[in-house]
């Protein structure tokens, strides 16, 4: 896996949703940058516990988003379509620009088995 950073401003704050029997849970929050003629949309996973903590941001909130780049195979049966999937986990966020605090999600304080707990799902879910 890959760990890098992002930046930009929050777009769309997803409800927590959860998944499968073990109760797997994601929440998903757009970035929006602006990329010379069009705007760029990143879509960020927080996953497990750090869910709730993205109750701290708002729309309209400029963020650095630690994350890690995190790929998975999936094909349903061996006679169908092999499928991909990419996922960009958080592992940390802080607020900059404006009424930024040092407040926020730190990398060493969010839940270290994203991973883990993403692979532990029902494999009838495609992520």
């Amino acid at each position: 896996m890959s760990e890098s950073k992002v930046r930009g401003i929050v777009h769309l704050i997803e409800p927590t949703k959860t998944f499968g029997q073990k109760g797997f849970r994601k929440r998903t929050v757009v970035l929006e940058q602006e990329n010379g003629r069009f705007p760029n949309f990143i879509p960020v996973e927080f996953l497990q516990d750090s869910c709730d903590r993205v109750d701290d941001l708002n729309v309209g909130d400029e963020v650095e988003v630690n994350y890690r780049l995190s790929g998975r195979k999936w094909q349903k049966d061996p006679n169908s379509e092999v499928k991909y999937f990419l996922s960009c986990e958080a592992t940390g966020f802080r607020l900059v620009g404006a009424g930024a605090t040092d407040e926020g999600l730190s990398p060493q304080n969010i839940n270290d088995n994203f991973a883990q707990a993403a692979y532990e799902t029902d494999d009838e879910v495609p992520f």
